[in-house]
């Protein structure tokens, strides 16, 4: 297995580079400035990418989606609802142009787009991942679910990895007070997607320190019951 990450971009966003088949990898997230370290890590480790990943729509996870989908000729997956950000990822907020334009970002469509729904599997890189619709911090968030094909000697208990995206963090779960946001979606995700998931889960979440299920059910405020109800 290979997996690195880095943050990339002012809001340090998780960007993975992941593969189960030797020498073969999927990018998730490349956000802000991403590609040039994407480029890096495939050179330095010989490594051919096959598919880009996005966990949503928003700049600081997709700012690089299109250049690095297009440098290395593969296609790039995100879900339906999210499609939008990569035309506006200013979501119509006049006060958000400015700090796009600062950015020096233009986001735009990769040549290579396909849009997902959630319930979709793809395979990539020798690895298997499920795609689960998980609304609430924007309308196209989704999980890529990845059940281990070997245990990992680090952590012999971990059953699967999932990038959560800006879903679920450690210790606490994504905003929904930005456009798109909905914070009963949230809730419901939260009961009916993430709660459910097993604690022999690793969690490599869209900002922050990965972390396990087991963790955040025991750690993490907002997985609560009384949250919940």
């Amino acid at each position: 297995m290979f997996l690195a990450s880095f943050p990339a971009g002012p809001w340090q966003a998780n960007c993975y580079v992941f593969g189960f088949a030797e020498g073969r990898v999927v990018v998730v997230d490349p956000g802000v400035d991403a590609l040039a370290p994407v480029q890096r890590l495939v050179a330095e480790h010989e490594l051919s990418v096959e598919a880009v990943l996005l966990t949503h729509g928003h700049i600081d996870h997709v700012a690089q989606a299109a250049d690095v989908a297009d440098h290395f000729g593969v296609p790039a997956h995100l879900h339906v609802l999210d499609r939008p950000l990569l035309s506006d990822p200013t979501s119509g907020r006049p006060q958000m142009r400015q700090m796009v334009a600062q950015l020096g970002v233009e986001v735009r469509e990769p040549a290579d787009l396909r849009l997902l729904e959630g319930g979709e599997t793809l395979t990539a890189a020798g690895a298997t991942f499920t795609v689960v619709h998980a609304p609430g911090h924007r309308p196209g968030c989704v999980l890529f679910r990845v059940p281990l094909a070997e245990p990992v000697e680090e952590a012999p208990e971990l059953t699967e990895l999932i990038f959560t995206g800006d879903v679920v963090f450690a210790g606490s779960i994504g905003r929904t007070d930005l456009p798109g946001g909905d914070d009963a979606a949230m809730r419901a995700t939260l009961r009916d997607v993430v709660v459910p998931l097993p604690d022999t889960a690793a969690l490599l979440p869209g900002h922050g320190p990965t972390t396990t299920m087991g963790h955040e059910r025991i750690t993490n405020r907002y997985l609560d019951e009384g949250y919940l109800s």
